[in-house]
C-alpha cells in the first residue's frame, strides 16, 4: 500500500513538473512573441532604424562572441543591440531626429532622452528580460564617467551597453545618413581606438581592433551595404509567420535608403 502511494505521488510529482515546464516555455514564447512585435514595430515606424539596430546587432555579437561570453551573455547582448534606439520613435523626438539640418542645443537635450525613453518601453518587459531596460538606458554612458543620462563610469556600466557602445558608433561612422556620407572602415578604427579608455571600454576596443575580430567586422559590414541578390527570395508578408524561437533570433531584411540616424 505504501509502494502504491508512492508510486501514485512521484506520478503526480512528475505531471506537476511538465505541467510547470509547459508554462515557462509559454511565458518564454510570449516574451520572445512581444520582442518580435517590437521589433516589427521599429521597422514599421522607421525602416531606416530598423535597418540600423540589426547592423548594430550583428557588430555587438561579433564582439560578444569574440570575448568568450557564454550564451545568456550574447542574447542579452543581442537584445539590447535590437532595441537600443526604441527610445527614438517616441513621438516628441521624431521630428528632430528625422531633420537634416544641425541639431540646436536644445534639441540635441532632446534626442539625449531616448535613452530614458527607451527604457521605460522596455520596463515592463523585466519580468522576461531583466538586463534589457537597464541596458538600453546605459548604451550612451561613457567609460570615463561622462556619458548620459546617469553618468555611470567603468564596469559600474553594463556590459552588453558597453559592447553595443562601440557596434553602434561604429554603425554611425561607417553608413550613409541624409546629411554624412559614410566614412571609410580605417576612419572608424581611428575614431574608435581614440575613444579606448574614454568614450570605450579599453579592454573591447583592444577586442574589437585585434585583426580576427575586424576581419569579420569588415565582412559583415560589406554584407550590410551590398544589395540584395537578385536571386534572393523576397518574404511573403501574407504567409503565416511560425512562432518565434525561445531565443528570440531575429530576420534578415534587405537594405534600405539612408535617412538622418542620431
Amino acid at each position: 500500500m505504501i509502494r502504491y502511494a508512492s508510486l501514485i505521488l512521484a506520478a503526480a510529482a512528475a505531471a506537476l513538473y511538465a505541467r510547470e515546464r509547459r508554462s515557462r516555455r509559454n511565458v518564454t514564447r510570449f516574451g520572445a512573441a512581444t520582442l518580435e512585435t517590437l521589433l516589427d514595430s521599429i521597422e514599421a515606424n522607421s525602416p531606416v532604424t530598423g535597418a540600423h539596430v540589426r547592423r548594430v546587432a550583428r557588430y555587438a555579437l561579433i564582439i560578444a562572441d569574440s570575448a568568450d561570453l557564454d550564451d545568456v551573455q550574447c542574447h542579452d547582448t543581442e537584445r539590447v543591440a535590437l532595441f537600443h534606439d526604441i527610445g527614438k520613435l517616441d513621438s516628441a523626438l521624431t521630428d528632430i531626429i528625422s531633420a537634416p539640418n544641425k541639431l540646436s542645443p536644445g534639441e540635441w537635450d532632446a534626442v539625449r532622452t531616448h535613452p530614458r525613453r527607451g527604457a521605460d518601453v522596455l520596463k515592463p518587459l523585466d519580468p522576461f528580460y531583466p538586463d534589457l531596460s537597464d541596458g538600453v538606458l546605459s548604451h550612451h554612458e561613457r567609460w570615463d564617467g561622462t556619458g548620459y543620462p546617469r553618468g555611470l563610469r567603468g564596469r559600474k556600466i553594463p556590459l552588453s551597453a558597453r559592447i553595443v557602445a562601440i557596434a553602434d558608433t561604429f554603425d554611425a561612422i561607417t553608413h550613409a545618413r541624409a546629411y554624412s556620407n559614410p566614412k571609410s572602415l580605417d576612419y572608424a578604427i581611428e575614431l574608435i581606438a581614440k575613444g579606448r579608455g574614454t568614450q570605450f571600454d579599453p579592454e573591447l576596443v583592444d577586442l574589437f581592433l585585434s585583426p580576427p575580430v575586424l576581419e569579420q567586422i569588415e565582412k559583415a559590414m560589406r554584407s550590410a551595404h551590398s544589395p540584395r541578390r537578385s536571386g534572393q527570395k523576397k518574404r511573403n508578408p501574407s504567409k503565416r509567420q511560425r512562432a518565434p524561437d525561445i531565443n528570440f533570433r531575429w530576420r534578415k531584411q534587405s537594405p534600405v535608403p539612408p535617412e538622418p540616424d542620431r
